[in-house]
């Protein structure tokens, strides 16, 4: 926007301290519908990469940084911060219902942070004393999205319409009722979603929500813990698709992307008056 006075708001202390923002949590290390911290912090940490704006944001963006650096070193399986499935799928929410939209979000974020760290030179990045290149998390990024796509002990594609073998029976209003341009209540909807028949209607590029902490998949309509689309799941989908298909870092111009930011130091004074006797 150009407005400085956001970048002041965000690396004011106060700010993150009050959300708990640079406290390692597994609930909060991972971007959801309800937890927006780990994007936020990156793009912080992009500030930082990018400008390096200096005191006395550096306090605060350094914080960034590491928390950022943190939570990229918690998607490695390696240090098993979170469970991971047997067919390869990370289960950042526990084993919970639809947990590919968390899974997407990751993915994203993660190419992105290598992108940012290819963009500006830096090789790599640290967990611990241990050092990891920035094609890790790319690597990272691409053994989720290809899970999600079909590589998966089911060889289940979980996005609509992708593949030849996918989900048939999403729970989604508009693809289980079928166009017979007849006027059909709430209720009475409720003889299509209760249909063991496939979708009239394919939804095509939807992503669903996904298996269970075992790799298995209920391809059953009510049972949308399974079958159900959601925009901010296809949102994460996208952006993780998009991340990933061009080489490293190439759509990143550190140059240009804060071209619309004022300098954030303060501006050097005039200079004095000609010197007169």
């Amino acid at each position: 926007t150009g407005n400085s006075s956001y970048s002041a708001l965000a690396t004011n202390p106060g700010i993150p301290n009050h959300a708990k923002a640079f406290r390692m949590n597994t609930n909060t290390s991972y971007m959801s519908w309800d937890n927006k911290l780990p994007g936020a912090m990156l793009f912080m940490t992009r500030l930082r990469m990018f400008l390096n704006p200096g005191y006395p944001y550096e306090r605060t963006l350094i914080q960034y940084h590491n928390v950022t650096g943190l939570n990229m070193c918690s998607y490695l399986q390696e240090f098993s911060v979170y469970n991971w499935t047997q067919g390869g799928l990370i289960a950042l929410n526990n084993g919970g219902p639809k947990p590919l939209q968390y899974v997407v979000n990751a993915a994203f974020l993660a190419n992105l942070y290598a992108d940012y760290m290819n963009a500006t030179g830096v090789p790599g990045w640290y967990c611990g004393s241990y050092f990891f290149s920035s094609s890790t998390l790319r690597n990272f990024a691409t053994s989720q999205i290809d899970y999600i796509l079909g590589k998966n002990p089911l060889q289940m594609s979980y996005v609509v319409g992708f593949g030849d073998k996918y989900p048939r029976h999403v729970h989604h209003r508009g693809a289980s009722i079928p166009n017979d341009r007849v006027k059909y209540s709430c209720t009475g909807g409720r003889r299509w979603r209760d249909s063991p028949k496939p979708n009239p209607n394919i939804l095509v590029g939807a992503m669903v929500g996904g298996p269970n902490k075992l790799d298995k998949f209920k391809d059953d309509r009510k049972l949308d813990r399974y079958t159900e689309p959601t925009l901010a799941g296809n949102a994460g989908l996208v952006a993780a698709l998009v991340s990933l298909t061009k080489t490293a870092g190439s759509g990143v111009n550190r140059n240009l992307i804060f071209s619309g930011v004022p300098p954030l130091y303060t501006p050097s004074p005039p200079p004095p008056a000609p010197w007169r006797p």
